[in-house]
């Protein structure tokens, strides 16, 4: 099992979501992230004052898979958020010891789904 965090630029949500679907991969948690990476954030004048704005807006998808689903989410977040260009994201892999379903108290691999 592994713990799939990726994060991405928030206009490429749409299209990440839509390259998981294809790839049946639709359970997914979505939050709002504030960071930066090499891209190193921007200058901006706000009122004759030069003001650095290093943390920029990303969106962090979490996403727990069985290991036969890690390379087609890896894909899938790859083809739905490159750009080619610096700040794209990230994307890590994490074992994921185990998994619990409260409901049923499936435990494993079925507790993924």
């Amino acid at each position: 099992m592994k713990l799939i965090i990726a994060y991405i630029q928030p206009e490429k949500l749409n299209a990440v979501k839509q390259a998981l679907y294809e790839r049946d991969v639709t359970k997914m948690s979505v939050t709002n992230a504030l960071g930066c990476g090499q891209q190193g954030g921007f200058h901006e004048s706000y009122r004759g004052v030069d003001i650095e704005v290093n943390l920029l807006k990303k969106v962090r998808i979490e996403i727990a898979v069985n290991d036969d689903y890690a390379k087609p989410t890896i894909d899938a977040i790859i083809a739905g958020a490159k750009t080619g260009k610096i700040g794209d994201g990230k994307i890590f892999v994490v074992d994921l010891a185990d998994c619990i379903r409260i409901r049923t108290g499936e435990i494993g691999s079925a507790a993924i789904g």
